[in-house]
């Protein structure tokens, strides 16, 4: 009998072959939930500082695009010198199967970079941040809703609709103030 993968898509899965999440086991190890956290908040404050290093090279080079495309290619090659260190890459992209959209990611980040250049310098990194974190939250929310991309189904409730609903009052207040 061939033995079932506990996974799918990357994910762990339970008997069901449903994908499960691990910070709702009962047994899921503290100290790595904590280091998820600890990426996520140095990868969120790298977001202002991403944003005015990209205004100034806007100001040397002279448009945003341009300032986003340079970082991009910046980006590119320090993720490819990475990935060529860990697995062998060309053969890694040949070989990767999935949906058609799994490859538009990288429009996206260059919308949301050229965005924040041209946001950071009108509005500041402080409204800049709080706009967007407010909406990340909720795409973030109907995309769980939904099961969009992959993500397993988590419903809108009332309490995380006042927790978006509190962050645009948040974002309301430091545009304002």
């Amino acid at each position: 009998m061939a033995k079932r993968s506990r996974f799918v898509d990357g994910w762990p899965t339970n008997a069901s072959n449903q994908a499960v999440d691990l910070a709702e086991k009962p047994g899921y190890q503290s100290g790595m939930k904590s280091m998820y956290i600890l990426i996520a908040m140095v990868a969120g404050m790298l977001v202002p500082m991403q944003a005015g290093i990209n205004v100034r090279l806007k100001q040397a080079v002279g448009d945003a695009a341009t300032s986003a495309m340079i970082s991009f290619a910046v980006g590119t090659l320090a993720l490819a010198v990475w990935c060529g260190l860990h697995r062998p890459l060309v053969q890694t992209v040949l070989s990767a199967r999935g949906p058609w959209w799994m490859w538009t990611g990288g429009f996206f980040g260059a919308f949301f970079v050229a965005a924040t250049i041209l946001l950071a310098e009108k509005v500041g990194a402080g409204s800049m941040l709080a706009w967007i974190i407010a909406s990340q939250l909720m795409g973030g929310l109907l995309l769980d809703h939904f099961g969009a991309f992959g993500f397993a189904v988590r419903e809108i409730s009332p309490i995380r609709i006042l927790g978006v609903g509190l962050l645009i009052v948040g974002a309301i207040i430091v545009q304002r103030f």
